[in-house]
């Protein structure tokens, strides 16, 4: 398992794709993996790995707090995507003994084998291109209704919102003006199955939510 060589652009291609639906490298949460991963790579990733950037640049604004970042730092071969090792094939069985005991001294019916034989499976064109799903990154500004109400409450509604093609990631809180913070959200979509102005709508219809604005719009 692994990225490779993250000083390679195939390493940096299967962090980018590993990325593709993931906020972190484990879990919704920046921790020990992400610092591994980030200090293993000499700078920011090339402006078209989309995924690798958005991530870098995420986890580097936590780059002051790394020793207080949660889980246990391992080895760098430890993260990215599995290996699925090649299944061998397993050699025909042979009757060595040429025993005919498995022979059936009545005969069976054609028809009865015909009936109970699988349809066989349709076959793709070789050349045959799966359909791309669009996907897009969106950083979500909520403002509180005001300085008594409790981030945690918003960041709580926030994620309650479930939708097929939605996944929320990281959370944090930012110092806005006199005392005030506001709640910064990460979220991915599947374009054709979210719209993100209803989902920015429903959000601004909690009542301890005075406003919401987009921070970062990226298509993955």
């Amino acid at each position: 398992m692994g990225f490779g060589d993250l000083k390679s652009s195939s390493g940096l291609g299967a962090l980018n794709d590993f990325l593709s639906d993931r906020s972190y490298i484990e879990g919704y949460t920046v921790s020990q993996a992400d610092v591994v991963v980030f200090k293993a790579l000499t700078g920011g990733p090339a402006a078209d790995l989309f995924n690798a950037l958005r991530w870098y640049n995420q986890v580097k604004s936590y780059s002051s707090t790394f020793t207080s970042l949660p889980g246990v730092a391992k080895a760098i071969s430890e993260y990215g995507p599995a290996v699925t090792p090649t299944a061998s094939k397993k050699p025909a069985d042979d009757d060595e003994d040429g025993d005919d005991s498995d022979f059936d001294v009545f005969g069976s019916d054609d028809d009865d084998e015909e009936e109970t034989k699988p349809p066989p499976k349709k076959l793709e064109p070789k050349n045959a291109k799966k359909p791309v799903i669009g996907k897009s990154s969106v950083l979500f500004d909520v403002k509180p209704e005001d300085s008594e109400t409790d981030l945690g409450d918003i960041e709580k509604q926030v994620r309650a919102i479930e939708q097929d093609g939605l996944l929320w990631g990281a959370a944090k809180r930012i110092p806005v003006c006199f005392g005030i913070e506001k709640l910064q959200i990460l979220c991915t979509v599947v374009d054709d199955k979210v719209s993100v102005d209803d989902l920015q709508e429903k959000i601004e219809d909690f009542e301890i939510v005075q406003s919401v604005d987009i921070a970062a719009f990226n298509k993955i």
